[in-house]
């Protein structure tokens, strides 16, 4: 036979597999498969994890021994530590700069939520080295270890006379040296650094222990993200009761201390679970990806070159992609001009080199990415709000009457945030074991609400919180007896941004977990938090620009002492902002596009599950008709 024949039709053959399953199946050759209109694949073993996951020895991970919650509970208690030692420092820190370091009340305001949005920030950081080089094993441990540093500093600055100014004998008292100040922002900056690298992976490696392509395992990745808030909620309850009780009782150096200790205790506890957990492998740097995909588009846009039709989108002959440990994407029609970037000119040439011709997955990575941004971009207002908590509900708390009851035991102005605390961890399992089941009967999702829908529902909760704080705030301003104003009054704006943070906050972990490639779980974890970062310098910003326009600190509306000011008329201006964030929103809710992703869901007994999903049904480069959508090489 002519081996010219014999070649084109094998080729043939492999692209008739190839508009089947999207990949040429290891092993596929012509001799075993005679009948190509059905071709059954081969039966892989159930009990092995379908989304590239490893266990500790570097195989592929078991389902019965490794991950699920064998590994959760481990992460979860690492997550408890980690927020009881951040909400410990965070609600305490205004307090500790004011009457320790001598700073202003809107100073001190400013330099923590500039901390508290730096340490959010930062997690883009983290995320990237996760992504790139470390995995987030390994970025956890190690950036526990920074943070744990950093704890260590702030306990020595609180308890070493010389670190911080003299008691206050004579005004005016006398302030903080620069040196006193530097090593406590040292401290504060390893915090806010071991934060970056802990916090966009714990979260993602979390669901890393829950294989999507398993029904049931993908149901109780949603029931984690849950109960990770919820763990969230109770370290902040801890950090902002047991602690701030503790520092009022046996001073800043226990308050900070004991939050070390148990931010030391939770690594060894992280570590010591190794053997349950699930690993992925870093795979390369996401950003460097995406600057290939621009950079080729652009450089064959001015070429002239024209995408006439899918077909003629570069994608590897391989199961998986080129991209280590991530499967294929299939082509979407959104964002058509970057597809130029995997347009083949010269197969020969470009192919061996990334900066010449990407792959349609690769393409489809960045586009997942950039598909998200309005939605993050949208949800930033809640973060501004959210940066009060730390700040001016605290200060409003610390000049009301805060006795329980009849009682003369006198709740610390510090805690008073555990109001929010305690409605997130009571409404949390009353939203997963009552509310969800009740709203699938009627909406039919699994979920209850689509991720998109929950954080409507928060976003539109923010908007009731901050007028409800202008509502009190004004109220309290305007008693002639506030002083004995009980601080029960604050209860409902607590309640309020708690109920918006439960909605909208694991919403977003849904949301940006599930929208992530595989190579991009730790940057879109980041994203996430980032924003809070940025809600927070946000807040700085119009803490500040609200100040100068209205006369600064000593005739504007934000001065030195809460009572002469006018606290009410800028939690008016961030209800005003809430409300056109909500309808920007709806909006862009309303526009957005999932994505889908190759390989189909499957239940324990290995059935398929994908059908009529639209993000499980997307198998083999396939769109919604069943059309090619991409060539292979």
């Amino acid at each position: 036979m002519d081996n010219s024949k014999t070649e084109a039709s094998e080729v043939s053959f492999s692209q008739s597999i190839v508009s089947k399953f999207g990949t040429l199946p290891q092993s596929f050759t012509k001799d075993q498969y005679h009948d190509q209109d059905s071709i059954v694949v081969p039966a892989m073993n159930t009990n092995l994890v379908q989304n590239g996951s490893l266990d500790f020895r570097g195989r592929v991970a078991d389902k019965q021994l490794t991950g699920g919650w064998k590994g959760a509970p481990f992460i979860i208690v690492n997550e408890v530590a980690e927020r009881l030692a951040f909400f410990a420092i965070a609600v305490n820190m205004v307090a500790y700069l004011v009457r320790e370091m001598r700073q202003t009340l809107p100073t001190a305001a400013t330099h923590v939520t500039d901390w508290i949005g730096a340490a959010y920030v930062l997690t883009l950081f983290g995320a990237f080295i996760a992504d790139s080089y470390l995995g987030r094993f390994r970025t956890i441990i190690i950036f526990s270890g920074i943070y744990s540093v950093g704890m260590v500093m702030l306990t020595v600055s609180a308890s070493v006379d010389g670190l911080r100014p003299p008691p206050c004998t004579a005004r005016p008292c006398p302030k903080a040296t620069d040196g006193q100040t530097a090593f406590l922002y040292s401290a504060l900056a390893l915090i806010a650094l071991g934060t970056g690298g802990i916090k966009p992976c714990v979260s993602s490696f979390g669901a890393d222990q829950f294989d999507e392509a398993d029904r049931s395992e993908e149901k109780k990745k949603y029931a984690f993200f849950n109960w990770f808030f919820f763990a969230i909620n109770l370290g902040a309850l801890i950090g902002i009761t047991l602690m701030v009780y503790l520092e009022l009782k046996k001073g800043w150096s226990w308050g900070f201390a004991v939050p070390t200790a148990a931010m030391l205790i939770s690594v060894v506890i992280l570590a010591g679970g190794f053997r349950f957990y699930r690993y992925q492998k870093p795979m390369g740097s996401p950003f460097t990806r995406f600057v290939q995909v621009i950079v080729v588009s652009v450089r064959n846009h001015f070429d002239g070159v024209r995408v006439e039709n899918a077909g003629q989108l570069f994608e590897v002959m391989t199961q998986s992609s080129d991209i280590v440990g991530a499967r294929k994407l299939p082509h979407t029609n959104q964002y058509q001009f970057f597809d130029k970037a995997a347009i083949v000119i010269d197969a020969e040439v470009d192919s061996r080199s990334r900066w010449k011709l990407c792959t349609v997955t690769q393409v489809e990575e960045f586009k997942s990415f950039i598909r998200v941004l309005p939605v993050w971009a949208s949800t930033i207002a809640l973060s501004i709000c959210f940066a009060q908590l730390s700040t001016f509900f605290v200060s409003q708390a610390a000049i009301m009457n805060r006795k329980f009851g009849s009682s003369n035991f006198e709740i610390p102005a510090g805690s008073v945030p555990v109001f929010s605390a305690i409605n997130a961890l009571i409404l949390v399992p009353i939203y997963e074991k009552l509310i969800v089941p009740s709203i699938r009967k009627r909406t039919g999702h699994p979920r209850g609400l689509t991720s998109l829908q929950r954080m409507g529902v928060g976003l539109f909760i923010s908007i009731f919180a901050t007028l409800s704080a202008a509502v009190v705030e004004k109220r309290r301003r305007e008693d002639k007896d506030r002083a004995n104003m009980t601080v029960f009054w604050l209860f409902p704006q607590f309640f309020l941004i708690g109920s918006a943070e439960v909605f909208t906050y694991v919403g977003q972990l849904e949301f940006f977990y599930d929208e992530a490639t595989d190579g991009t779980r730790s940057i879109s974890s980041a994203m996430f938090l980032s924003e809070i970062g940025i809600g927070s310098w946000l807040s700085t910003a119009i803490v500040k620009i609200v100040g100068r326009a209205t006369g600064g600190e000593e005739r504007g509306w934000l001065r030195n002492r809460l009572n002469e000011s006018k606290l009410d008329y800028f939690y008016w201006v961030l209800t005003g902002i809430n409300a056109v964030n909500f309808l920007v929103f709806l909006v862009v809710a309303w526009c957005y596009k999932s994505r889908g992703m190759v390989g189909r869901v499957t239940d324990e007994a290995g059935e398929d599950q994908g059908k009529g999903n639209n993000k499980q049904n997307l198998a083999g480069g396939l769109n919604n008709g069943g059309e090619l959508k991409s060539i292979v090489l």
